[in-house]
Order: C-alpha cells, then structure tokens, then sequence
C-alpha cells in the first residue's frame, strides 16, 4: 500500500521504502524480487488516470539515460557494491532540497536556465541503475523533474510512464537472474490486492492535494528518502 500510494500520487520518491521493508525480514533479492510485480501492478493500475498528461520530452530523455542504466546494474548486480550508489543518490537527493530551499530563501540566486539536457540524461541513467538494485529511482529522476518547473499533475504522469518503461525493462534481467522464484510470485498473488489499493488511494490523493503541498510533501519525500539511502549505505 505504501509504494501504491507514492507511485500513484506523490512520483515515486518514497515507493522503495517498501523493498526496505520487507528486506528486514526477508534476504534482499527475495524482497527485490517480490517487489518488482507488484510495482509493475501498479503502474498499469495507475497509467490510465495519468495517460497522455506526462512531459513527453523529459520523459523521452530520461527514458533514454535510464536504459543503459538498468543494462549497468544488470551487469554489476552481482559483484558490485550498491552501498557506494544508496549513498551518492542519497546525497544529491538531500542537497538537491537544501538547494531548492537556499533558492527560496535568497541565499543562492537561481541560474538563469535550468539545468543543461546532459544534467537529465545522467539522472536518467542514475535512476535506472539504482531502480535495479534497490527500486530507488525516484530520487535521482525527481531531482530532474522538479528542476524543470512541471505542475503537479505533469510531474507525476512522467514518473509513471518513467517507471512503466524501467520495470517492464528490469523484468528480464531480473528473470535471468533468477530473482524471481515461485515463492516470490506466490507473495505477490497474496500482495496485489493492497497494491492496487495503495495505488487508488495515491491518485485521489494527487487530485485532492494542493499544488504547493504536493511539492512540499515531494521536498520531504526526497529528503527521508536521501537519508534513509545514506543511511543503508554507510550501515
């Protein structure tokens, strides 16, 4: 319920909380690998209400970093060490909020342009590799979008076809792999229903939340998140 809720109102940022979860009292892959179909339910659950409403250039752009992400965590999966990435992502989600709230305050002065099209290529890519191995992509394509001043409602319709491509383009690696087991399928038989709810409540609760609360709420949905990466990674 609670990845339904994030990826279906609020972009993603906290729904890999829930593989954190579960991965206190299952071994990681398991918890991965459980949680995979169950965010793939949820993005189809959620498509519709968002459809055609996305940034299709921010979209396209981050689709085409992310890719050869996912091929790079495919790759390194097995010998690589995730901490080093929860702890890079964890840092620039947190100073990306410091950031935006030095911005607010006048601290900083904003640049003139936004941040150069190469700046959303490497999210992309960031967000691809650290979908694969943890489902954290949220942060790092977050930290793009909110860059790019979308409303509420474009900002969220582009994490969903984001994510959409990105899961549907882990599912084979993480087949190859082995991941998924008749276990982990028969876990997600048992844990479909509260997804789909998760994901129903999340998009009335996009509908009903301000626009300047929904960022707000975004701000700290990325801050937990950072911290709780940084956090797994140095622990």
């Amino acid at each position: 319920m609670f990845a339904g809720i994030s990826k279906g109102g609020f972009g993603s940022g906290a729904a890999f909380a829930a593989a954190s979860i579960l991965a206190l009292v299952l071994e990681p892959g398991q918890a991965l690998g459980i949680m995979l179909p169950l965010l793939m339910l949820i993005d189809v659950s959620t498509l519709r209400p968002y459809w055609g409403r996305w940034s299709m250039p921010d979209a396209r752009l981050l689709i085409a970093g992310a890719v050869p992400g996912v091929v790079l965590g495919a790759w390194l999966y097995q010998i690589a060490d995730a901490d080093v990435f929860r702890v890079l992502i964890g840092v620039i989600s947190v100073g990306f909020v410091a950031w935006q709230m030095a911005q607010k305050s006048g601290l900083v002065r904003s640049p003139a342009q936004g941040l150069p099209i190469w700046a959303g290529g490497l999210a992309g890519a960031v967000a691809g590799f650290t979908s694969f191995v943890s489902h954290a992509g949220g942060p790092p394509a977050a930290v793009w979008l909110l860059s790019r001043g979308l409303d509420k409602t474009t900002f969220q319709a582009t994490t969903v076809i984001l994510f959409w491509i990105i899961n549907i383009v882990k599912f084979v690696p993480y087949a190859f792999l082995g991941i998924f087991t008749a276990q982990t399928l028969l876990v997600d038989l048992i844990l479909a229903p509260f997804a789909v709810l998760g994901a129903w409540l999340g998009v009335r609760a996009h509908r009903i939340v301000p626009e300047r609360a929904f960022f707000a709420l975004t701000y700290v949905l990325l801050t937990v998140t950072g911290t709780k990466l940084i956090w797994d990674g140095l622990t």
